[in-house]
Protein backbone atom coordinates (compact mmCIF):
# COMPACT_ATOMS: atom_id res chain seq x y z
CA UNK A 1 0.00 0.00 0.00
CA UNK A 2 1.25 3.29 -1.08
CA UNK A 3 0.68 6.90 1.04
CA UNK A 4 0.34 9.97 0.75
CA UNK A 5 0.19 12.45 3.94
CA UNK A 6 -1.33 15.74 3.78
CA UNK A 7 0.76 18.27 6.06
CA UNK A 8 -0.85 18.08 8.69
CA UNK A 9 0.62 14.13 9.17
CA UNK A 10 4.11 14.54 9.14
CA UNK A 11 4.75 12.85 12.44
CA UNK A 12 2.74 9.97 11.31
CA UNK A 13 4.37 9.83 8.12
CA UNK A 14 7.55 9.34 9.56
CA UNK A 15 5.85 6.58 11.43
CA UNK A 16 4.30 4.76 8.44
CA UNK A 17 7.92 5.08 6.66
CA UNK A 18 9.56 3.48 9.94
CA UNK A 19 6.77 0.85 9.59
CA UNK A 20 8.40 -0.22 6.26
CA UNK A 21 5.52 1.91 3.98
CA UNK A 22 5.81 3.83 1.05
CA UNK A 23 4.92 7.25 2.28
CA UNK A 24 4.96 9.94 0.53
CA UNK A 25 5.03 13.60 2.88
CA UNK A 26 2.54 16.36 0.37
CA UNK A 27 4.50 19.94 0.14
CA UNK A 28 3.26 22.68 2.34
CA UNK A 29 0.40 24.70 1.17
CA UNK A 30 -0.31 22.09 -1.61
CA UNK A 31 -3.78 22.80 -2.93
CA UNK A 32 -6.67 19.90 -2.17
CA UNK A 33 -6.78 19.67 -6.15
CA UNK A 34 -3.71 19.07 -6.85
CA UNK A 35 -3.33 16.61 -3.13
CA UNK A 36 -6.11 14.25 -4.70
CA UNK A 37 -4.58 14.29 -8.55
CA UNK A 38 -1.14 13.40 -6.74
CA UNK A 39 -2.40 10.85 -4.96
CA UNK A 40 -4.81 9.24 -7.68
CA UNK A 41 -1.78 9.56 -10.47
CA UNK A 42 0.77 7.85 -8.27
CA UNK A 43 -1.94 5.16 -6.46
CA UNK A 44 -1.51 6.13 -3.36
CA UNK A 45 -3.61 6.59 -0.60
CA UNK A 46 -4.13 10.44 0.73
CA UNK A 47 -4.31 10.32 4.51
CA UNK A 48 -5.69 13.51 6.34
CA UNK A 49 -7.78 14.77 8.70
CA UNK A 50 -9.44 17.50 6.37
CA UNK A 51 -12.99 17.41 6.42
CA UNK A 52 -13.02 19.03 3.34
CA UNK A 53 -10.93 17.37 1.24
CA UNK A 54 -13.84 14.24 1.20
CA UNK A 55 -16.18 16.88 -0.78
CA UNK A 56 -13.80 17.35 -3.48
CA UNK A 57 -15.47 15.16 -6.88
CA UNK A 58 -12.97 12.10 -7.05
CA UNK A 59 -12.14 11.94 -3.18
CA UNK A 60 -14.04 8.90 -3.03
CA UNK A 61 -11.68 5.79 -2.98
CA UNK A 62 -8.59 8.05 -3.15
CA UNK A 63 -8.95 8.94 0.61
CA UNK A 64 -8.48 8.15 4.11
CA UNK A 65 -10.22 10.61 6.22
CA UNK A 66 -8.63 10.49 9.96
CA UNK A 67 -11.14 11.78 12.81
CA UNK A 68 -8.40 11.79 15.75
CA UNK A 69 -5.94 13.76 17.00
CA UNK A 70 -2.51 12.85 18.02
CA UNK A 71 -0.04 10.26 16.65
CA UNK A 72 -1.14 7.72 18.54
CA UNK A 73 -4.62 8.03 18.29
CA UNK A 74 -4.17 8.98 14.56
CA UNK A 75 -1.98 5.40 13.93
CA UNK A 76 -4.85 3.38 16.09
CA UNK A 77 -7.32 4.64 13.58
CA UNK A 78 -5.38 4.26 10.22
CA UNK A 79 -5.03 0.38 11.56
CA UNK A 80 -8.80 0.45 11.77
CA UNK A 81 -9.74 2.18 8.50
CA UNK A 82 -6.75 0.65 6.13
CA UNK A 83 -5.27 -2.44 8.02
CA UNK A 84 -2.11 -0.86 8.52
CA UNK A 85 0.23 -3.31 10.20
CA UNK A 86 2.94 -1.45 12.29
CA UNK A 87 5.55 -4.20 12.06
CA UNK A 88 5.07 -4.57 8.11
CA UNK A 89 8.94 -4.36 6.97
CA UNK A 90 10.23 -1.96 10.19
CA UNK A 91 13.02 0.24 9.65
CA UNK A 92 13.56 -0.57 5.68
CA UNK A 93 13.37 2.69 4.27
CA UNK A 94 14.52 6.40 5.15
CA UNK A 95 12.95 8.32 7.59
CA UNK A 96 13.82 11.29 5.90
CA UNK A 97 13.79 10.35 1.77
CA UNK A 98 11.25 7.54 2.13
CA UNK A 99 13.91 5.78 -0.41
CA UNK A 100 14.33 1.81 0.68
CA UNK A 101 17.51 0.78 2.93
CA UNK A 102 20.44 -0.30 1.31
CA UNK A 103 22.87 -2.43 3.55
CA UNK A 104 26.28 -0.08 4.15
CA UNK A 105 29.44 -2.05 2.77
CA UNK A 106 31.85 -2.69 6.05
CA UNK A 107 34.36 -0.32 4.87
CA UNK A 108 32.22 2.74 4.02
CA UNK A 109 31.07 3.12 7.84
CA UNK A 110 33.75 5.55 8.52
CA UNK A 111 31.21 8.36 9.73
CA UNK A 112 29.80 6.00 12.45
CA UNK A 113 30.47 5.67 16.00
CA UNK A 114 33.21 3.17 16.88
CA UNK A 115 30.90 1.62 19.20
CA UNK A 116 28.56 0.66 16.37
CA UNK A 117 31.10 -0.50 13.60
CA UNK A 118 30.34 -4.20 14.22
CA UNK A 119 26.37 -4.19 13.70
CA UNK A 120 24.73 -4.23 10.12
CA UNK A 121 24.34 -0.34 8.57
CA UNK A 122 21.85 0.67 6.33
CA UNK A 123 22.47 3.41 3.93
CA UNK A 124 19.78 5.78 2.52
CA UNK A 125 20.83 5.71 -1.14
CA UNK A 126 19.19 9.37 -2.02
CA UNK A 127 20.98 11.47 0.99
CA UNK A 128 23.20 9.26 2.45
CA UNK A 129 22.44 9.29 6.09
CA UNK A 130 23.77 6.24 7.77
CA UNK A 131 20.99 3.87 9.72
CA UNK A 132 21.99 1.34 12.72
CA UNK A 133 20.19 -0.42 15.78
CA UNK A 134 20.90 2.18 18.29
CA UNK A 135 18.64 2.67 21.97
CA UNK A 136 16.10 5.13 19.20
CA UNK A 137 15.44 1.88 17.48
CA UNK A 138 14.50 0.09 20.42
CA UNK A 139 12.06 2.81 21.60
CA UNK A 140 10.52 3.21 18.27
CA UNK A 141 10.31 -0.57 17.95
CA UNK A 142 8.38 -0.62 21.09
CA UNK A 143 5.90 1.84 19.89
CA UNK A 144 5.40 -0.10 16.53
CA UNK A 145 5.41 -3.43 18.59
CA UNK A 146 2.48 -1.78 20.60
CA UNK A 147 -0.06 0.39 17.82
CA UNK A 148 0.40 -3.63 16.11
CA UNK A 149 -0.58 -5.18 19.21
CA UNK A 150 -3.09 -2.55 20.74
CA UNK A 151 -5.20 -2.79 17.08
CA UNK A 152 -8.75 -1.47 17.29
CA UNK A 153 -8.98 -2.49 20.92
CA UNK A 154 -8.24 0.84 22.28
CA UNK A 155 -10.78 3.24 22.36
CA UNK A 156 -10.36 6.37 19.74
CA UNK A 157 -11.53 9.83 20.68
CA UNK A 158 -12.93 12.13 18.12
CA UNK A 159 -11.43 15.49 17.40
CA UNK A 160 -13.06 18.54 18.61
CA UNK A 161 -15.11 20.24 16.21
CA UNK A 162 -12.80 23.34 17.33
CA UNK A 163 -9.32 21.77 16.54
CA UNK A 164 -10.48 21.38 12.84
CA UNK A 165 -8.51 23.24 10.79
CA UNK A 166 -10.51 25.80 8.71
CA UNK A 167 -13.83 25.04 10.79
Amino acid sequence: MKLLCDEMLKGLCRWLRAAGYDAEQASEGENDRNLLAQARTSGRVLVTRDRKLQEHRGAAGTLCLLTCNGVDACALELTEKLGIDWLHRPFSRCLICNIPLQPLPRDAGDSVPADVCNQPLLCCPECKRIYWKGSHVRRMQEKLQGWATSGCKQEILPMDEKTVPGT
